[in-house]
């Protein structure tokens, strides 16, 4: 795929894409470990208004320091939505809310940049492990440096799928999908970050992520490191009609991409 823009220009966005990355994450992490109750029973309400004011505070953060280095972009955040333009960095603040929200450590930032309608730099940063995973068109992906490939895994027995669901869409349509899958006899997960789970996959943990419909700011980083570390995809783009209104997303690798495809009923290569 090439680029829409040059090698250098794309190294520098990548660049500050990590660095704002972990300075967003660094906040999370002292927000997560601040509030008092975690690991407790709470009052949901309450700390549903903690998260809010957090995923705020960190989207700002994330649209200062962008707005600031590159003032020509768009910028397309969850919380508070945004202008689309030729060039876009699309954030989520905190991807694993309901985590996040009740104590659970797996969560992360994701900072993806689409130019053209396409998936261009993707930089997710889980700041409890401090893992920085990245990738850019033509750069490979890499986590905290160190370049990754998805798993060579082709024995659906011995294959581990995440699915995603949300209640934007009936149960049923996503326990279709799951019995599809468990049908082949792969093990199925859900961890509650879609980010996190196309991280797993673009890094071999995981063998293929899953979700009927997700929204851009949950999966175009992941997106990006899944294609650059050689895995197999739907088109979640779709012409950029998905950057807009979210998509189904099927991620995996290789080996177990045919099997997949053909249970979901999804093209991906």
């Amino acid at each position: 795929m090439q680029s829409f823009f040059s090698v250098r220009d794309l190294r520098l966005r990548l660049s500050v894409a990590a660095a704002v990355a972990r300075e967003a994450g660094a906040l999370q992490r002292r927000r997560f470990f601040d509030r008092t109750g975690v690991g407790r029973a709470y009052d949901f309400k309450g700390h549903q208004d903690y998260l809010t004011a957090t995923d705020t505070e960190v989207e700002r953060l994330v649209r200062e320091r962008f707005s600031a280095v590159f003032p020509e972009d768009g910028i397309l955040g969850e919380e508070e939505g945004g202008d689309r333009r030729d060039v876009n960095w699309i954030i989520d603040p905190v991807d694993g809310t309901a985590n996040f929200a009740r104590g659970i450590p797996r969560f992360c930032i994701s900072i993806g940049l689409a130019a053209a309608n396409k998936g261009e730099i993707g930089v997710i940063y889980q700041p409890i492990t401090d893992e920085l995973f990245a990738a850019a068109t033509g750069l490979g992906a890499t986590l905290d440096g160190e370049p990754i490939r998805v798993s060579s895994i082709d024995d659906p027995d011995r294959a581990s799928i995440e699915l995603g669901w949300s209640n934007r869409l009936p149960f049923e349509a996503h326990r279709e999908i799951a019995d599809a899958i468990a049908k082949l006899g792969m093990r199925i997960n859900h961890f509650g970050s879609g980010a996190l789970a196309m991280a797993d996959v673009a890094c071999g943990r995981s063998d293929g992520f899953i979700e009927k419909h997700i929204w851009p700011w949950d999966v175009l980083a992941g997106y990006v490191l899944v294609r650059e570390a050689g895995g197999v995809q739907n088109d979640f783009e779709d012409g950029g009609r998905g950057l807009i209104e979210g998509n189904r997303i099927l991620a995996s690798a290789p080996g177990v991409a045919g099997l997949l495809s053909k249970a979901t009923g999804w093209a991906a290569g």
